[in-house]
């Protein structure tokens, strides 16, 4: 990788003037957009962030289908929703990946979105499939396999494939000699960190195969909020972080789930991004580069250097036996 093509990555995260910031809401960044007749897919789209974005996508004329492990709560959940629809996936499982992109690909549908929402954070260690890190395996590696696996007809669509991630790449690049904790103490923090990093990594490699078709990719940090997602820790670690105080009164800093989707809604949907892509948002804007010692705000280095992003692929495509764009150039 050439010290050129490394700058020409980070130069490209500069702001484009949205007009929204952190407190901008799925309604507020959907203003003005008509999806009728569009078709949007959205992991983890039955609660938490994922909801609010199908909710939302749904209000402004998509068609919106939700994956779902347990696909009873989901259809629960999306209950007076209309325009969506459920079918039944596992990230965890490349069976049930490989089952559901099956299914979808005989229908001849085209998808105009995707949004990899789902995601797991900061579990007790564990395993899936051949003894993968279970964060590792899901966040990203499930993602990777369902993309890959829905290409033909994410191809036909020309949109946009937005990769939730969280500022919580921070916390580790890519553990190329071990990313699944076979070897030493686990570190439940540094696997999700590492998950994180590696959704940026994926969206800045898919964006540069996915490009010549007319696909964007972008990935985002959501910003602070208590979902589902962080059910793995105990009320002390919360307090510990200033999550929440002593009394359980959660942080100000901390965001509705209208405010914490609007960043993957406008990922997916805004005009302001046209002609753009491989690139990493927050506060529904896009993000500078973060300096080493910056604890906030800003997207690592390592998370968006492109010969990171070409290695992490082949190394996911030799995981998952999965690659949609090999021999192509």
């Amino acid at each position: 990788m050439s010290t050129a093509h490394t700058a020409a990555q980070t130069s490209a995260q500069h702001r484009v003037g949205s007009g929204f910031g952190a407190r901008s809401t799925t309604d507020d960044v959907l203003r003005g957009i008509d999806l009728t007749g569009r078709l949007a897919l959205v992991t983890g789209g039955y609660s938490g962030l994922g909801l609010e974005t199908t909710r939302s996508l749904a209000s402004a004329g998509a068609r919106v289908l939700v994956p779902a492990r347990r696909v009873d709560v989901a259809r629960e959940a999306l209950k007076g929703i209309a325009g969506t629809e459920v079918d039944e996936l596992d990230l965890g499982d490349l069976e049930s990946v490989r089952g559901f992109a099956e299914r979808f690909l005989a229908s001849g549908r085209t998808l105009d979105i995707v949004v990899n929402s789902a995601g797991i954070a900061v579990c007790p260690e564990t395993r899936v499939g051949p003894g993968w890190e279970t964060q590792f395996a899901t966040n990203h590696l499930g993602h990777y396999a369902l993309v890959n696996r829905l290409w033909p007809a994410i191809e036909r669509g020309g949109g946009r494939v937005v990769t939730v991630s969280s500022s919580g790449h921070r916390l580790s690049d890519i553990r190329w000699d071990d990313p699944h904790f076979t070897h030493g103490a686990y570190d439940k923090w540094e696997a999700y960190g590492q998950s994180k990093t590696a959704n940026v990594l994926f969206t800045v490699h898919l964006d540069t195969l996915a490009r010549k078709a007319g696909v964007r990719a972008f990935s985002l940090h959501p910003g602070e909020i208590l979902t589902e997602l962080v059910r793995h820790l105990t009320r002390e670690e919360m307090i510990e972080r200033g999550w929440i105080d002593a009394d359980g009164t959660v942080s100000d800093s901390f965001r509705t789930p209208r405010e914490g989707a609007a960043t993957q809604v406008w990922a997916a949907t805004s005009p302001q991004l046209d002609g753009l892509g491989g690139l990493y948002c927050e506060d529904c804007e896009i993000a500078g580069l973060a300096p080493a010692e910056d604890e906030r705000g800003g997207v690592q280095a390592y998370a968006i250097d492109p010969g990171s992003a070409a290695r992490l692929w082949t190394l996911s495509a030799d995981l998952t036996g999965v690659n949609a764009f090999a021999g192509r150039r």
